[in-house]
Parts: C-alpha cells; structure tokens; sequence
C-alpha cells in the first residue's frame, strides 16, 4: 500500500474565542503569534475570558498545524496518515474520532497513555487575526514510538509541523522521519511554523535542513527572520540555500515558490476579506502537497492551494468540510 501524504505534528483540539483588542490586550499575549503555556496558565486564560470578560466558547474543533494540513490533503482525495499522540481521556477521544471520520488513519491506538490531550486557543479579533495559546499537554512527550515506519515507507511526502522542535523527544522523532524518508526516496516537506519557532529554535531548524528538505513552507515574516533579508524578493532567493524548493506565502498576495527553472516565481492570489486567518497556512500546505503528490507543478498546485486558503479565511474555523472542498474543486 501507498499513501501519499504522512505527517508528524502536534495532536490539538482547537477552542475558539471572538474576542475584542481590548479583551486581548488583557490577556498580555502578543496579537498574531503562537505562546506556548502551562496548565496553570491555560486556566487562567480561560478563566480571564469565559468568567471575566463572560465570552463563549465560539467552537471546538480537531486542530494541530500538520493535521489541519493532512485533513486538506484528505478530503482532497488524498491518502494519508498521521503520526501524534493523544490521552485517553475525553479530548483524546474526540481528537481520534475526528481524524477517524475525516478518513485519516494514524497512529492512535485504542488503549492510549493518561495524561492531558493538548488543547489550542485561538483568540480571534475583528481583523481575522488569530492569536493562539496552545498547551501542549500530552503531545509534547511525542517521541519516536509513535512512528510508523512501513506507513512513512510508502509515501511520496512526509510533511514535518515545525513546532515539534520545542519538544527534546518531538525532535527526536523528527530526526528519525527524517532517516526513514531518506532511506526510501520519501520527499521531506518542512514548515517553520510561527515567528517565535524562527526566532528561538534556530538550531533544530539547522539540524533539519543539515539532514535534508526538499520542501519548506513558511511564511513571508517568518522567511525575512529565517534569512535575514528584509526584501520579500531576498528572502525567497535566499530559501533556496537550505531546501530544493520552496512555497513563501505573502498573506493575501499570493506566493512566490521556486520555479521549474530554478528561480523565484509569483503566483497571485485573488483578493478576500479575511475574518479568520487561522489555518491558512495549514490548508495552504495540503492543497500544495496533494497537487505535487499527484503529479501538478509547484506554480500550479500553489494556485490551486490559493482558493482552499481564500475560502478557509473567508469564515470561522481552521478547517475545511468536505462540501467546501468540493464545491472548489469542482467549481
């Protein structure tokens, strides 16, 4: 059997929250970032905004960066699998049903360790800019028990989630998808994730790209940091001296990728009014993957991976449903 897609990542359930500037201002978390925390603190932050400022959860939902990546490669069409780690406890349990539902196998056996399952808040502001808090909980002792060798084998891609690099056991089991792909001809696809990834794991980052990307995903800040170049255009060139190819994503103005050619080419995205960024990046990602996976270009899997990432924004949540998928799709 073989698949085209396997990913590792974060295993997160998302909690949303419609939240004001001035209700995030007091939270004392920097708008548009990732913050990782601990229990005592994601309590307090729930605390703050369900008791205090009396706001509702607005939905719940499967989440985690790769997995969010790996569900748009699946309703796709695509065959995929996912490596993570849950608890048994009632998120665990939901987190497992979903990928289940959504036709993603992973890893996830019915007898799972106790612990706490980790959890994602996303504060979203009037602007569809989303600030996320995430307690890792469980999935932050991911290690390499939770690969699948004959799984990852069989794949064209392996898709890396770059916050596994804060975690010593996560990064471990990268190292060793890493090996694995090598081994078998798997192309390595990376992404780097968040700003603060960029800026505090320098080093895990090198390591990755020292053992070998073919494809990284990141966007335009997070490249400029990266490479330190300050010109979007710079940036881009400079990528290509740490993986085969690239795809740079510019908010809503498209991407430049690296060409068939070896050069840097934009691909326009059609204009949209945001109200919720969260998972753009991610849903980006797996409409580029399926398309290389299944034979398309890079300019050509971006432009198709441009309408996934402009109607995900258009509305709440980080994912896709199956309707919307195919009412792009077949549009």
């Amino acid at each position: 059997m073989s698949i085209d897609l396997y990913g590792i990542g974060n295993a997160l359930v998302d909690s949303e929250y419609i939240v004001s500037e001035a209700i995030l201002a007091q939270t004392g978390f920097a708008k548009g970032t990732m913050t990782l925390v601990d229990a005592e603190q994601r309590q307090h932050l729930i605390a703050l905004l369900e008791d205090t400022a009396n706001i509702t959860l607005s939905k719940r939902a499967g989440g985690g960066s790769a997995a969010n990546t790996i569900v748009t490669a699946a309703l796709l069409g695509g065959s995929t699998f996912y490596s993570c780690k849950v608890s048994n406890d009632e998120t665990g349990d939901f987190f497992a049903q979903d990928l289940s539902e959504l036709s993603v196998a992973t890893n996830l056996a019915e007898a799972r360790p106790t612990g706490v399952t980790g959890e994602c808040i996303s504060m979203i502001t009037p602007d569809g800019e989303r600030t996320l808090v995430t307690h890792l909980g469980i999935s932050q002792t991911l290690s390499t028990a939770e690969v699948d060798e004959s799984m990852l084998a069989s794949a064209q891609y392996l898709y890396i989630e770059g916050y596994l690099v804060t975690s010593p056991t996560a990064l471990e089991a990268v190292l060793k998808t890493q090996a694995i792909a090598k081994q078998h001809g798997v192309k390595v696809a990376l992404t780097l994730s968040d700003v603060g990834m960029v800026e505090n794991f320098k080093d895990e980052f090198n390591t990755l790209f020292r053992n070998g990307v073919d494809l990284v995903f990141c966007n335009e800040d997070e490249a400029k940091l990266w490479t330190g170049c300050n010109d979007r255009d710079q940036a881009a060139a400079a990528l290509g001296d740490y993986a085969t190819r690239f795809a740079m994503t510019l908010s809503g103005d498209g991407a430049i990728v690296s060409g068939s050619t070896g050069k840097p080419i934009f691909v326009p995205a059609e204009k949209v009014e945001a109200l919720d960024t969260t998972g753009a990046g991610d849903t980006f990602a797996g409409g580029v993957l399926y398309g290389l996976a299944r034979g398309a270009t890079l300019e050509d899997a971006t432009a198709r991976a441009h309408r996934l990432a402009k109607r995900v924004v258009s509305r709440f949540g980080a994912r896709l449903d199956l309707q919307e998928v195919l009412d792009i799709t077949l549009s």
